[in-house]
């Protein structure tokens, strides 16, 4: 939904299960018009237009583009006053009811697969998009940072995933020429992955996208078609502080084109036994077997020690060194505590702070909650209101 005229605001479609085209269609036939129809929208809104971001993966990518299905779809959006300004391109294949794991960062970037699966996602939002608005398409930071040991190899996979996305800069570029649409791709920066902070995306910028990409297609192509998707969760398990990485960002000309608006979930350790092993067991009813769950903690000198999941971090859990435990788990962002546990909700509410302070920092805004199993029952409400009252719960944020 436009939330003024330059922001848009929207959630995620992984959250439906479907990897076909013939699966996600129907999905969002039925959870769009709910998720509306739950959300107070003022009258000034444009026709009550709802923003989505969509997820598709790439058997439905391919799949969307046989017989008219793209076209039908487009007729759809109009009908329901709905428009796609944001698509989420980093899960490539299944991403549901199956162990996912570190298995999302495949295909990587240095493979043609993830490229032409990109590039046809680009093809579809540029088709969809109205005109007047920016898209994005947010991705994988390159790789997974923990197959890759040694130096060689990993500047192998910086040159690699470089070259890869310089051609979807190239593109980009192709499009807004002929078209007129201005379209970006948006890395995602996460715990473990070949790009995950402040520090490491600046340099993958400087030192190989920027340098290598500004001799090809120049160096405001890349600027313009090559910019970040700010996830609050990742970020703040990483103990980022936000408004200093966000200046970081501006200072280097590294564009934001989208936040993703979600929350990890974190604990202050108590210094006695006993409640400590309370929160670890706590940390444990957590432990689930599909996603990645890595954790980031910090100990009496603010050292942070890296866990690439859970369970390795519960391993570890009896060293009373550690102070807090944060864990990259996208809990639902209206509520502050779990339990024993406690969400990183304030940091959401300091990035949209920052935001209402610099509206020129993105235009686009996506809530991306997917385990709502962690709420307490007399909490949980169906899938459509739950994401309403997501949805809901930033705007107050942001109008206050």
């Amino acid at each position: 939904m436009q939330l003024n005229e330059n922001l848009h605001l929207t959630y995620c479609t992984n959250i439906h299960a479907g990897e076909t085209w013939e699966a996600v269609f129907p999905s969002l036939k039925i959870n769009i018009p709910l998720i509306k129809s739950l959300l107070p929208i003022p009258e000034s809104a444009q026709k009550a237009n709802f923003g989505i971001g969509l997820r598709l993966s790439d058997i439905a990518s391919k799949e969307i583009l046989q017989s008219n299905h793209l076209q039908v779809f487009k007729d759809w959006l109009a009908e329901n006053n709905c428009y796609v300004f944001t698509m989420n391109g980093f899960p490539f294949g299944n991403f549901h009811q199956q162990k996912v794991k570190d298995a999302v960062h495949l295909p990587d970037w240095t493979t043609p697969e993830r490229l032409d699966y990109t590039l046809r996602l680009f093809d579809i939002l540029a088709e969809i998009l109205p005109d007047g608005i920016e898209g994005g398409i947010s991705t994988s930071p390159l790789s997974y940072k923990l197959w890759h040991q040694t130096e060689y190899e990993k500047n192998t996979i910086f040159e690699l995933g470089t070259e890869n996305l310089i051609k979807v800069a190239q593109h980009l570029v192709q499009i807004r020429e002929k078209t007129g649409k201005l379209l970006h791709l948006d890395i995602e920066p996460e715990p473990d992955g070949m790009i995950e902070n402040t520090s490491e995306t600046v340099r993958y910028f400087n030192d190989y996208l920027l340098k290598k990409g500004a001799k090809i297609v120049g160096e405001d192509a890349i600027r313009t078609h090559i910019q970040l998707c700010y996830d609050v969760c990742h970020f703040a398990v990483e103990y980022e502080n936000h408004a200093l990485a966000l200046q970081t960002f501006e200072n280097e000309g590294i564009k934001i084109g989208k936040f993703q608006i979600s929350a990890a979930l974190k604990a202050d350790l108590p210094t006695e036994l006993s409640g400590r092993k309370a929160v670890f067991e706590e940390f444990n009813t957590f432990n689930e077997s599909v996603y990645l769950h890595q954790v980031i903690t910090k100990n009496k000198e603010h050292k942070l020690f890296n866990f690439n999941d859970l369970p390795s971090a519960l391993a570890n859990a009896t060293s009373a060194d550690f102070v807090e435990w944060r864990t990259h788990f996208h809990v639902p962002i209206f509520l502050e505590k779990y339990y024993l546990l406690q969400s990183t909700q304030a940091d959401i509410v300091q990035v949209l702070a920052i935001l209402k302070e610099k509206p020129h920092l993105t235009q686009h805004l996506e809530v991306e909650t997917y385990t709502w199993e962690v709420l307490p029952q007399e909490m949980r409400l169906t899938i459509s209101a739950s994401i309403a009252r997501e949805l809901q719960w930033v705007r107050n944020v942001i109008d206050k």
